[in-house]
């Protein structure tokens, strides 16, 4: 049995929205493929990836699909650079410790790693945050704004057991975390204690200068980050599971299409 591929057709919204003048229109960054893909995890892809173009779309946004596994799609959003209002970075494989400093060798649980993408997003990321456009990161999404603030990776996470399931067990599960005080994140989805779905073997470890932690995991593991003096989101949880319901995904997508305004 070959390797599973995961398709744009897989993924996109069917009532997907044609830009617009007035209408919100957000670069979508993701990569649908990548080494060490198990046909599970090919369907969190799918799924995932699917309810978060599901979302822009109920809020009125059109979108554009970047799959950074494809180098044509990853160079062609480069040369244009921010093309769209905001651009929202969506979950998946570990980033290559290369980008961020991080020691050389095996990673315990590791997976997913493709350093070409890495580099890329990094790079398209720095086009948007230079346009002073909103961002907004999911998972690898927030731990990829980390890297390109300075920041570092905590490449595993050894006790494991608030942020994943264990071997044999579903890999997401339903994580308390508490969202800090006087912060974006606060803003958006309430202060306090937040019960989310989270699946992730890494974090963000030294947080990148210019960020603050948004929220923390039971644990003191960074479950978010954010610029205070931009509109830059990102969060370690992923709202797009929707076995843990639509609040989250629904309020961080409105707040998203907020900040093109």
């Amino acid at each position: 049995m070959g390797t599973p591929v995961v398709t744009r057709a897989e993924v996109d919204s069917p009532g997907a929205l044609a830009p617009a003048e007035g209408r919100p229109h957000v670069a979508v960054l993701v990569s649908l493929n990548f080494p060490d893909m198990t046909e599970h995890v090919a369907e969190l892809v799918r799924r995932f990836t699917s309810n978060a173009l599901a979302a822009l779309t109920a809020a009125g946004a059109s979108y554009d699909l970047i799959d950074s596994s494809v180098p044509g799609e990853l160079a062609g959003a480069l040369a244009t650079g921010a093309a769209a209002d905001a651009l929202l970075i969506l979950g998946g494989g570990d980033i290559s410790a290369a980008c961020y400093g991080g020691a050389a060798g095996p990673v315990a649980n590791s997976y997913g790693v493709d350093e070409h993408a890495d580099r890329g997003s990094l790079e398209l990321f720095g086009a948007y945050q230079q346009a002073a456009l909103p961002v907004l990161g999911i998972c690898r999404g927030a731990q990829l704004i980390n890297v390109a603030y300075g920041g570092s990776i905590l490449p595993d996470i050894e006790a494991y057991e608030l942020h994943r399931g264990g071997p044999g067990e579903p890999m997401f599960l339903d994580e308390k975390i508490e969202v800090l005080d006087d912060t974006r994140l606060a803003r958006i989805l309430g202060a306090g204690a937040l019960t989310v779905r989270s699946g992730h073997h890494q974090a963000v470890d030294r947080v990148g200068e210019g960020l603050v932690v948004a929220a923390r995991a039971l644990d003191g593991i960074v479950e978010a980050i954010e610029d205070p003096a931009r509109w830059v989101l990102g969060v370690q949880f992923h709202p797009e599971d929707d076995d843990g319901g639509d609040h989250e995904l629904t309020r961080l997508t409105l707040a998203l299409l907020a900040a093109t305004r």
